[in-house]
């Protein structure tokens, strides 16, 4: 009997491990999580992030939401909304709670279309007011400390019209501004409100057979072509390094996001099978992925939200896509028009302008590795990174990365031959041969003495049979001789 009750125990705690698991890792979602191979074929993945609730306006006890635009997170975790349709900016506790609500500007009143938001760690409130056509900038208690409505310099068009969309802020206190017919790049002001000038233009692709075709068009034909002109931005972010995460909207851009050096360079890295440019593959019908909002979630990841098909995209340091979410449709957990998105350390926000919510998503466990390991390898703990890419393997043994990042550890603690397996498991073409070269070097060694030993004994052997042999050529020469002697005498 005590035999029967521990079996029947055991059976009863792998059956709520198992429904457990089940739970964490394959949570119910609205959509099918996927990835793409090195192939570039989308494959089945556990989900990385589901959804968890949803929140709007009645659910704080105030007027819905009417068309928001806008959601930034501050540093002390209150979640900041453009509620852009009420014409106000509603404030919300971490506990999903309201904090407040900011209708108005002393010096300004009411606000016109509040399109951008962002915090610094000061909690200074930064507003990208497109209908007023002003940056505004306030205090932690609400005091007006900076306007920005007319930017003059050398370098700006007469007649210029400045209508901020986005802005973003890194720790000196510069200010990043993407403003509505702005191509020359991201504008950028001091602590004053001084414009210091443009960064990270977008380069346009030319089409040289419509440059060939211009030269032979009339003056009415060339007014029809399209202008070779560079393309806005939609989007920023800034990371703890003063990096600029930065997103456009030209569909043809192998580069849609950007990572931007204080020197305006994209310095993003792309190492992954394919370009960080979202869905690899698309129906004609839908097109391909159009970022409008980007969030540093640290140790060099980054989320961006696709409008075009409402999925998020999220990378690593190194450009390797990690996972993907989202969808459109109304179930709930799903999109009609996401326009920002938010990481608040453990969850991801998601606002919807046409549902007028916030979305809230959870990482399952599946998610909680992959970014953990991640951040392991990105800070330089590769080795203490191998057992979560293990644990991520036993979730999804088609994870390629997770691959990947076991074979760099075993390269680095020179264990080749194991990493090799690793690196061929994961179509890492590069780090195979490099890891190869290395385990043929080391074997080398390894039986250097034997193959020497070898080499000699063999060297000895066939000295020893042409000595052999000429000894014994010698000595048949002589009886020949001495025998054609003989035969002479007789």
């Amino acid at each position: 009997m005590r035999i029967k009750a521990m079996v029947s125990a055991i059976v009863m705690a792998s059956v709520l491990f198992t429904t457990a698991w089940i739970d964490v890792v394959h949570a119910s979602t609205p959509y099918e999580a996927y990835n793409y191979n090195y192939w570039e074929e989308a494959v089945a993945s556990p989900a990385a992030f589901v959804p968890s609730r949803t929140v709007g306006g009645s659910d704080l006890g105030i007027e819905p939401f009417l068309e928001p635009n806008d959601m930034v997170i501050a540093p002390s975790g209150n979640i900041y909304v453009a509620d852009t349709g009420n014409k106000r900016i509603v404030v919300i506790r971490p506990d999903w709670s309201l904090d407040r609500i900011i209708d108005s500007v002393e010096g300004i009143g009411a606000f016109g279309t509040v399109s951008g938001l962002y915090v610094d760690e000061d909690e200074t409130l930064y507003i990208a007011d497109s209908g007023l056509g002003k940056l505004i900038v306030l205090n932690k208690d609400g005091s007006v400390k900076l306007i920005i409505d007319n930017p003059q310099s050398d370098i700006i068009a007469a007649g210029f019209k400045f209508t901020p969309t986005k802005v973003a802020v890194d720790d000196a206190k510069r200010m990043y501004v993407v403003a509505s017919g702005v191509f020359e790049g991201i504008m950028q002001f001091d602590t004053d409100g001084e414009f210091l000038g443009y960064i990270g233009t977008n380069e346009v692709k030319r089409d040289y057979y419509e440059i060939i075709w211009r030269l032979f068009s009339t003056k009415e034909q060339r007014s029809q072509m399209v202008l070779f002109i560079p393309t806005e931005f939609s989007n920023l972010d800034i990371d703890h390094k003063g990096f600029v995460y930065a997103t456009n909207i030209d569909l043809n851009s192998p580069t849609p996001i950007k990572r931007l050096n204080p020197s305006g360079e994209d310095v993003l890295k792309r190492f992954g099978y394919f370009h960080v440019k979202g869905d690899i593959r698309f129906r004609s019908s839908v097109g391909p992925s159009i970022f409008i909002d980007i969030k540093y979630l640290g140790d060099g990841i980054y989320s961006a939200l696709d409008s075009n098909q409402g999925r998020i995209f999220t990378y690593d340091a190194e450009g390797n896509l990690l996972f993907i979410y989202g969808m459109h449709a109304n179930q709930n957990g799903t999109f009609k028009t996401p326009v920002a998105v938010e990481y608040d350390g453990v969850n991801q926000l998601v606002l919807d302008r046409a549902k007028a919510n916030i979305h809230v998503f959870k990482p399952t466990m599946f998610g909680e590795l992959v970014l953990e390991a991640s951040r392991l390898h990105y800070n330089g703990y590769s080795e203490e990174a191998v057992p979560v890419w293990q644990q991520v393997l036993d979730l999804n043994s088609n994870y390629d990365i997770a691959y990947i990042g076991i074979g760099r550890s075993l390269v680095m603690s020179k264990r080749n031959e194991e990493a090799i397996f690793y690196f061929k498991q994961g179509m890492e073409r590069d780090q195979y041969s490099v890891a190869y070269k290395r385990y043929r070097r080391e074997e080398m060694k390894e039986q250097f003495g034997t193959i020497m030993t070898t080499i000699v004994i063999a060297a000895v052997m066939i000295i020893g049979l042409m000595i052999w042999r000429k000894v014994r050529s010698k000595r048949q020469g002589r009886t020949a001789t001495y025998s054609a002697g003989r035969d002479q005498a007789l």
